[in-house]
């Protein structure tokens, strides 16, 4: 009995507390409140993050197809115009660099034509993954930027290719729409063409400064010589200019400059030995190459008299016109001497000592070999900007007594009309002095010897000769010539030719108006033709003067140092 008391007397003390809210019961329904607050949230970001992971899925879905379609309907320009165009490189008989015609300083050459180390140097300066990357890649931007921040070398983000469907296909404009169509271009180049490709097109449309796009005007800028004869040094100097070519090419002249581009060199020259582009060896090898000067010097200005006459000529050569030779991409390998006409061009720019005042002295100076006719060396002015009409071509000088030996010879074809000329032009008077060196032959005088486009050659220079005098005529006039007045040297017939010399002109004494002068030996006839005017001034025509007392020395000077440079 006692113990159902004690029972009931628990069922209503539990009864009680479960009534009034106490205990174990109050905290179990806070807690199951909490709790299905807490499911609430939990399964209400479940479902928006889920909302959210769709709708992103869409998008990138959207943007996957957009992008395959805008990749599929994307078309790989063709170049720009100004890209394609090409300028033509006159170079002297040896290969040196005389300067270009044309609107653009760019000459088109094959990838084997840059050597392997050349190519690895633009690789290492610009694009190190070039060759597994997929044209664009987002690697050299995280590289390009932790470099800028932390104060290395500056670095492209671009790729290699990316620049080349920047600078040559697509307009320079900034927009993202540009910027996305350079990238589905450079993804779809690099899929369709081979990077050997891709290489040969940046090389020859990057920009190196000094006026030169691609590496054959670079390397002739730069260093004066041709692509493929590239040095390590130059190579990777080349490379390291592209990354800012407007300061780097003052390098050579500007010390400043010069400094900064070795440092960035240097670091080229590292980046190639840790890829394995460079043996240990070469590197330590290399040293930081001589650079020309630039701007150019004075006797660039000079030299295009030469060039004036080879264009004019290979155009003709050709049978296309000077405008489409001077965009056609051509090297022109003339028969320049260019020692021989440099030092010419020194001795004539010294002057004459005690030379009338108010009047200038003329001096056109031609040197070509007897029997062939190839003109080694064409001085027809003192500055082709000041003065483009050459004198040496197109000048017409009263000869006077230098037409002596000829007098009483029969001369035949471009030569027979010559003793009743009063006034030869230089050219003319020396080819005739050339042919007495030849015992009679005449050689049409040229300056072109071999024009060549992309390393093939379309035209090579034959000689182009023809007897104009007996060979004993020949031979009397070249003893005529050394006793006649006033001969300071001797011809003499010899087994090749004649070898001596002959002076005359118009006019004697003080009054000398004009002065020619000739030095021949079987390798090389040098006529030299000095007069002198007084420039137009005030509504009056220019007018002869005479020349000075120093003038004879002056011609024997020219004379003698083209045979001198042309030996050298």
């Amino acid at each position: 009995m006692t113990a159902v008391r004690r029972a009931a007397a628990r069922l209503r003390s539990l009864a009680a507390r479960a009534k009034s809210g106490t205990g174990a019961g109050r905290i179990s329904a806070r807690h199951r409140r909490r709790l299905d607050r807490a499911t609430r949230a939990r399964r209400g970001r479940g479902r928006r993050l889920r909302r959210a992971g769709a709708a992103l899925l869409a998008l990138l879905l959207l943007l996957a197809g957009a992008l395959v379609v805008a990749y599929e309907r994307t078309v790989i320009p063709e170049p720009h115009p100004e890209t394609a165009m090409q300028s033509t490189v006159f170079v002297d008989e040896h290969g040196g660099y005389l300067g270009r015609r044309g609107p653009v300083d760019r000459q088109e050459v094959p990838l084997s034509r840059v050597p392997r180390f050349v190519q690895d140097a633009v690789i290492a300066a610009e694009n190190r993954s070039f060759r597994t990357d997929s044209g664009v890649s987002p690697r050299a931007i995280l590289r390009a930027a932790v470099s800028t921040l932390s104060g290395g070398e500056r670095q492209g983000g671009s790729t290699i290719t990316q620049q080349y469907v920047k600078n040559a296909l697509l307009s320079p404009e900034q927009s993202l729409s540009r910027k996305v169509r350079e990238a589905l271009i450079s993804v779809k180049l690099d899929r369709t063409r081979s990077k050997d490709q891709i290489l040969e097109g940046y090389l020859n449309t990057v920009y190196f400064g000094r006026g030169a796009a691609g590496i054959q005007a670079a390397a002739r800028n730069y260093f004066g010589v041709d692509s493929q004869a590239l040095t390590v040094s130059q190579g990777a100097a080349l490379a390291s200019v592209i990354n800012i070519p407007s300061y780097y090419e003052r390098a050579g002249s500007d010390p400043k400059v010069t400094q900064t581009l070795v440092r960035r060199w240097e670091w080229v020259l590292d980046a190639m030995a840790d890829s394995g582009a460079l043996t240990a060896r070469q590197r330590a090898e290399a040293r930081f190459p001589a650079f020309r000067f630039y701007p150019p010097g004075d006797t660039d200005g000079q030299r295009q008299y030469l060039i004036d006459v080879a264009q004019r000529e290979a155009a003709d050569r050709l049978g296309i016109t000077v405008d489409q030779l001077a965009r056609g991409g051509y090297t022109v390998r003339t028969t320049f001497d260019s020692a021989a006409q440099d030092a010419v061009a020194q001795r004539a720019g010294e002057g004459v000592p005690g030379s009338a005042k108010g009047a200038r002295l003329h001096a056109a100076v031609l040197g070509i070999v007897p029997g062939d006719g190839a003109v080694r060396v064409l001085y027809g002015g003192a500055d082709y900007a000041h003065q483009p009409f050459n004198d040496a071509l197109s000048g017409a000088v009263e000869a006077g007594t230098a037409l002596l030996p000829f007098t009483g010879v029969k001369l035949d074809g471009p030569l027979a009309s010559l003793p009743r000329t009063a006034a030869p032009s230089p050219l003319r008077l020396a080819s005739a002095y050339a042919a007495m060196a030849a015992r009679g032959t005449y050689a049409a005088p040229y300056t072109v010897a071999r024009i060549s486009r992309a390393g093939r050659t379309v035209y090579t220079a034959h000689p182009d000769t023809r007897p104009v005098m007996p060979a004993y005529a020949a031979r009397m006039m070249g003893k005529y010539a050394a006793a006649g007045p006033p001969a300071p040297g001797v011809i003499e017939p010899t087994p090749a030719g004649f070898s001596g010399g002959f002076s005359g002109g118009a006019g004697t004494g003080p009054g000398t108006r004009t002065l020619w002068t000739t030095l021949s030996t079987p390798a090389l006839s040098t006529t030299a033709a000095l007069f002198a005017e007084r420039p137009a001034r005030d509504g009056h025509p220019a007018s002869p003067a005479h020349l000075p007392s120093g003038a004879q020395a002056l011609g024997k000077a020219l004379v003698g140092q083209a045979l001198t440079g042309a030996d050298r």
